[in-house]
C-alpha cells in the first residue's frame, strides 16, 4: 500500500473514486456533494490530491490543502471495493502526518450534518465539533467544522 501525489493522468481516476465513494449520499441528499461536482484539475496541480494505491489500483484519495496556521481536509474518499478495511482512517493519519511535516498545529475539515456516521468516525479519531454554518454553495445544506490538534513531533 502506498500513498503519492496525484498527477494529471490520474484525474479520471480522481473523478470516479469520488462519486463511487459519496453514492450513498448523493442518495440520500437528492444531490451530489461538493466533492463529487469538484473540478480536481488545479487541485492536481497545486498538489492537494494524494491517492492509496494497494494492488495497483486506486483504493482511496485524500484532499489535503495546506494553509499558514493548518492542514484542511477537503475530502476523503475510499473506493466501495476497498471500503471496510480502515483506509479512511489510514488516509487521516496521512493528513497528520503532512500536519507534522509543514508544522501546523491542527488539521482541519468539514462536513454535512447528515453525513452522521462520518461525523461519529472523525470524533472517534479525535476530531472536535468547532462549529455549524449553513453551506454557502447549497441552500438549505448544514456543515459541520471539526479540528484535531497534532503534536509536532514527526
Amino acid at each position: 500500500m502506498t500513498i503519492r501525489r496525484a498527477l494529471s493522468g490520474d484525474l479520471p481516476a480522481v473523478a470516479a473514486v469520488t462519486t463511487a465513494a459519496y453514492a450513498p449520499y448523493t442518495a440520500l441528499f437528492s444531490a451530489p456533494p461538493i466533492p463529487v461536482t469538484e473540478d480536481y484539475a488545479p487541485r492536481i496541480e497545486r498538489g492537494e490530491v494524494w491517492l492509496l494505491e494497494e494492488d495497483g489500483g486506486l483504493a482511496g484519495l485524500i484532499v489535503l490543502e495546506r494553509h499558514p496556521d493548518h492542514a484542511m481536509i477537503f475530502s476523503v474518499a475510499v473506493a466501495p471495493a476497498f471500503q471496510g478495511k480502515k483506509l479512511g482512517i489510514k488516509l487521516l493519519n496521512f493528513a497528520d502526518e503532512q500536519a507534522r511535516l509543514w508544522a501546523v498545529p491542527e488539521v482541519r475539515l468539514y462536513t454535512n450534518s447528515r453525513m452522521e456516521r462520518n461525523i461519529a468516525l472523525y470524533s472517534a479519531y479525535g476530531y472536535r465539533e468547532t462549529g455549524r454554518r449553513a453551506n454557502p454553495h447549497r441552500p438549505g445544506w448544514t456543515l459541520v467544522d471539526m479540528m484535531k490538534s497534532v503534536d509536532r513531533a514527526a
